[in-house]
């Protein structure tokens, strides 16, 4: 890159007021394609001194259709969550033409989520189709791979050795046997056997708790598509639950992520102690079962009582993990405090990406050590 490149490029990050007009400054000339980036950029960004987008949609569509012209993909989503936050364009999402040119993506459907309730009839359907597309989108990403773990350590926790015609794992059988490969004959003498049980009920129980609270808007939306995927194996019993001070369980509607979503109530106080309690009247397997706690842990509930219930859930043979938050950023805010109580009793806090929770559960379904996965993956962890 060469200075002039240079130049222009924090021309574009420090805005007209960086230009020479008076002392020293950027003497730099943006090409005509720079100048409408120049212009987008102010619109935005500049918008405590000037006019911004004005308040009419018309303004508002044109500006969302030219940042797509101009910026890559991954610039368009920060700009327009940017957007909705310093200008306040909240209100222009209930109109159809603004969602028809958004670029849709989970921050979006965090907002509409949190909206839902006032959004005109006449949005209603609109807004649905964005969120639908952000959760086809997720769930092509997210179903291969969640898939793929799951069943590799369901099916390594159920082997047998005497497998029936239809249990015959023949991969992993020849593979054994390649010792006794007879030349004469070409092939594999299989001396011993090596296949998966095949059973009509679940191998395994998983309960998702997740805190829907609006801080936690990015994890329900992510834990929603997971959920569904899950439910999709028939060797898991998943159950779905929501919780703010109320608790709402979900699990009648797993066959439809975007039907979770609209039940969600995104906002709110927080009752984990609540949440738990009502998670271990459906535990009936508790050496099966494991429990993924998704919340940041601000708890407006009794923090006592809900240590209480977290130490009877392990003792009773639950694997119970806590996840701070499962969002892109892999970060969070949380309760120091609490998080600390928790990992007393063994349940490993931490927040995770989504493309690491299939790796997560596969571990926590052949009932692996999560502390240590979790460090040896350098997630956040609270020990």
């Amino acid at each position: 890159m060469n200075d002039e490149t240079r130049l222009r490029r924090w021309r574009l990050i420090l805005g007209s007021d960086a230009g020479p007009s008076s002392g020293e400054g950027l003497a730099v000339t943006l090409s005509e394609s720079e100048s409408q980036m120049d212009r987008i950029l102010q619109a935005l960004y500049d918008s405590d001194r000037k006019a911004g987008l004005g308040n009419s949609s018309p303004h508002v569509n044109r500006w969302l259709g030219d940042i797509r012209t101009y910026f890559p993909a991954s610039v368009v989503r920060v700009m327009q969550q940017d957007a909705l936050q310093r200008l306040k364009l909240t209100q222009l999402l209930f109109e159809k033409e603004t969602l028809d040119t958004i670029v849709p993506d989970i921050h979006l459907v965090s907002t509409l989520l949190t909206l839902k309730n006032v959004i005109p009839n006449k949005t209603k359907a609109t807004a649905r189709l964005v969120v639908l597309k952000v959760v086809d989108e997720l769930q092509r990403k997210l179903q291969q791979p969640l898939m793929q773990a799951v069943h590799g350590s369901l099916h390594r926790a159920s082997r047998t050795n005497r497998p029936r015609d239809n249990e015959i794992d023949w991969h992993r059988t020849i593979r054994k046997n390649l010792q006794h490969y007879q030349p004469d004959y070409r092939t594999v003498i299989a001396e011993k056997l090596t296949g998966f049980r095949r059973r009509a009920s679940a191998l395994q129980d998983v309960i998702l708790c997740v805190d829907q609270s609006g801080s936690m808007a990015s994890s329900v939306v992510y834990s929603s598509v997971c959920a569904a995927v899950l439910a999709s194996l028939k060797t898991l019993a998943i159950r779905l639950v929501f919780f703010d001070t109320a608790v709402l369980d979900m699990t009648e509607s797993l066959h439809d992520p975007v039907d979770i979503l609209f039940g969600a109530q995104l906002g709110g106080g927080t009752d984990i102690h609540r949440a738990v309690a009502y998670c271990q009247q459906h535990i009936t397997r508790p050496a099966k079962t494991t429990m993924v706690l998704i919340t940041d842990l601000v708890e407006g509930g009794d923090r006592q009582q809900l240590v209480q219930r977290i130490r009877e859930t392990v003792q009773s043979g639950v694997l119970v993990i806590c996840l701070l938050a499962l969002s892109d950023s892999g970060a969070a805010c949380h309760d120091e405090t609490l998080a600390s109580a928790f990992a007393s009793q063994g349940v490993p806090c931490f927040a995770c990406t989504p493309d690491v929770f299939p790796e997560l559960m596969s571990q926590a379904l052949q009932r692996r050590d999560i502390s240590q996965w979790a460090a040896r993956e350098k997630l956040v962890l609270k020990q």
